[in-house]
């Protein structure tokens, strides 16, 4: 358990989720005023600004012996991660976002209120990361159409507004539209096949995993990621997994492969650089893409559950 001496400095994302930035401030300096908790709130007011503020954090945490917490969503919390997860600082999640993937996978709640609450209190436990060529991921890593359907996602909430209803409209029309198969090679354990794809997702979130019904979920509680490929198919045929996805019922689609591993190699055909997503943000890779369980965890801070509470029912009392 982190100590009243122990100072927080967080970073929130001013655009992040569909919530008054300034009221979720006014909210968390409420909370830790009250509780007479030490704390340096620093706010991004555009996403650009989130890694200069995430490693001003990580400094004074490491001088003050203090923690690093990320206000904001998956998106919001992957980018101030980069700066915290070799820094040995213990890290704490405000969830604002859309989906909170990662909160919601290690009970921490979606309130503002309760979950700077529940950092007065929280204990520490080591959480696993994955690494896509160096950088870090906690929710999932993919190349070909899931990062359209990301960005173009994106786009529409822009427009209409932060909610699933959105998300999932914006993930039909992009469905609609012309994609285009990846040929790729994919080295593990020794071996090495070749496949054409429209998209390869890596998920080393047990929640999502589950909520979409692939089989190997709990092989990210025992120290592996997960791989999802689909084989080469029509549009009619994606939006029947879309559907199968949304109904958790996706790994038993037999145009879905899925496996669990500690290391992949993927090599894309003909291409020295590709667009991938991580944790929903954006950026552009040189091949080969390199998947990998990262050799230290995070310190993440969770709140505390009572004795005899799996994390499984700690995160459902939280949803």
């Amino acid at each position: 358990m982190m100590t009243d001496e122990n100072p927080l400095f967080i970073v929130l994302n001013a655009g992040s989720g569909k919530r008054d930035a300034t009221a979720t401030e006014a909210t968390i300096r409420s909370v830790l005023d009250q509780a007479g908790r030490r704390y340096d709130l620093a706010s991004a007011k555009t996403p650009g600004q989130l890694p200069t503020l995430a490693k001003r954090a990580v400094v004074l945490a490491q001088q003050q012996q203090g923690s690093v917490v990320a206000a904001g969503g998956d998106g919001t919390i992957n980018a101030i991660v980069q700066a915290v997860l070799h820094s040995g600082r213990p890290f704490g999640v405000l969830p604002q976002g859309t989906f909170n993937y990662f909160g919601r996978a290690h009970g921490i709640p979606a309130d503002t209120a309760k979950a700077t609450q529940d950092l007065l209190e929280a204990t520490v436990r080591p959480v696993q990361v994955g690494l896509l060529n160096g950088r870090a991921f906690l929710v999932n890593a993919s190349l070909g159409l899931y990062p359209q359907l990301l960005e173009e996602r994106e786009t529409y909430k822009q427009q209409f507004g932060r909610n699933r209803f959105v998300a999932l409209c914006a993930g039909v029309v992009t469905l609609l539209r012309e994609h285009h198969q990846l040929v790729l090679g994919l080295e593990h354990e020794g071996h090495t096949r070749l496949l054409r794809t429209p998209t390869l997702v890596v998920g080393n979130n047990s929640l999502q995993l589950e909520q979409i019904g692939i089989p190997q979920a709990d092989a990210v509680e025992q120290g592996q990621l997960v791989a999802m490929v689909v084989r080469p198919v029509g549009t009619l045929a994606l939006f029947g997994l879309l559907c199968r996805g949304a109904l958790g019922q996706l790994g038993e689609d037999a145009n879905v492969i899925s496996f669990a591993f500690n290391r992949l190699i993927v090599r894309p055909h003909r291409r020295r650089r590709i667009k991938v997503a991580m944790d929903g943000e954006i950026s552009w890779l040189h091949a080969p893409l390199v998947f990998q369980v990262a050799p230290h965890p995070l310190s993440l801070l969770v709140p505390p559950r009572p004795l005899g509470t799996s994390p499984t029912e700690a995160r459902e009392a939280t949803a």
